[in-house]
């Protein structure tokens, strides 16, 4: 098929359906040290560019995340717009968005992720301010309430890799998983994981938790799990504040245009980034991990200026062995569950 054909086809019948994150603004309420957005200036997306967006490509599911969604001063009528659609639709949250809409408001979504690093008060509002832990736990309540689906989502980093299991007990009292995302170093390196911590923080969270899905790419292959369908590259699609397209929400550098989306619709993934983002590293090829792992977290290895060797975390490369036993939950339903390298969780239940 003629490359310069694929655009004039429409999206559904050369592509399965895409996970669209969509960073409405990169405003926010909360200056968090370890967070990824951009606060060199403020950049907002507009009506016109979200259905862009969405016109170009079959969704099935939309996630708000980057900034504090709900400072976007047209918020109601983006809002309005995505509630319409036929999609699920979640936003990550610091609780702020959420406190400033109605109940009719946060009915418009399937999930809301709250995001906590730490399983108490003191440590969550001395990292992200005065209040915080309150205000999650408040409007978490509150969306259980509504029944809206509720996710705790944290990031494992230096300061609280062995705490994530304490985090996902937190979690449980709102019948909620915990996501979790690894730090990835986009403005500093200061919250990174050690090779020991990583791994460390991993084997600890899986003696207390159950998974319910297992993204980490390393950490899948690591655990004997079979491949994934989607992920980065190939079945997600970033679009920054700045109206800019990316294969992962950390891919170094400012994007492709939107009017790149809008011409090359589902064949997206078919641009240079993207295909960056499924790369396999040489080092990789024959590996007996290689169907799973794929050479690791591209995004990861981009940030570095890696991305044609293998993930800094891989044990194989080094000789090391890193068994990881893992229990699976059953399965549950969630927008993103083959969405990007990330991990979800639930609490281990106790026999009563």
């Amino acid at each position: 098929m003629d490359d310069r054909k694929i655009a004039h086809i429409p999206a559904k019948d050369i592509a399965p359906s895409f996970s669209l994150g969509l960073g409405l603004t990169n405003e926010c309420n909360l200056a968090c040290a370890f967070c990824y957005r951009d606060t060199e200036r403020v950049d907002r997306l507009g009506p016109e560019q979200v259905r862009a967006a969405l016109d170009a490509l079959p969704v099935r599911s939309v996630n708000l995340g980057t900034g504090e969604n709900g400072m976007h001063p047209r918020f109601g009528e983006l809002l309005a717009l995505l509630r319409n659609e036929p999609l699920k639709l979640t936003i990550t949250s610091n609780g702020h968005s959420i406190a400033v809409i109605d109940d009719h408001a946060v009915r418009a979504f399937a999930d809301v992720e709250f995001s906590i690093d730490y399983p108490s008060r003191a440590e969550q509002d001395a990292q992200r301010g005065e209040g915080n832990w309150d205000l999650v736990m408040e409007q978490a309540a509150r969306c259980r309430r509504l029944g809206v689906g509720v996710t705790f989502i944290a990031v494992m980093m230096r300061s609280n890799f062995d705490r994530m299991s304490e985090i996902a007990e937190i979690a449980g009292r709102f019948d909620a998983p915990l996501r979790i995302n690894v730090y990835q170093a986009v403005r500093t390196d200061d919250f990174a994981l050690t090779y020991e911590e990583y791994w460390t923080g991993f084997a600890h969270l899986f003696a207390q938790t159950d998974a319910i899905a297992v993204g980490e790419p390393l950490v899948r292959a690591i655990a004997g799990l079979p491949p994934r369908l989607g992920g980065c590259g190939s079945s997600t699609v970033r679009i920054t504040p700045r109206g800019t397209v990316k294969p992962c929400v950390y891919w170094d550098g400012t994007g492709q245009s939107l009017d790149t989306l809008v011409d090359e619709g589902a064949a997206i993934v078919e641009t240079p980034p993207f295909v960056a983002a499924r790369s396999l590293p040489e080092p990789c090829r024959g590996c007996a991990h290689e169907s799973v792992c794929h050479g690791g977290c591209a995004g990861r290895r981009r940030l570095l200026g890696q991305i044609d060797k293998p993930d800094p975390y891989c044990p194989i490369i080094r000789g090391d062995d890193r068994p990881l036993d893992v229990r699976m939950a059953p399965s549950r339903d969630l927008p993103k569950l083959e969405s990007a390298c990330t991990t979800i969780v639930q609490a281990r239940k106790t026999a009563s």
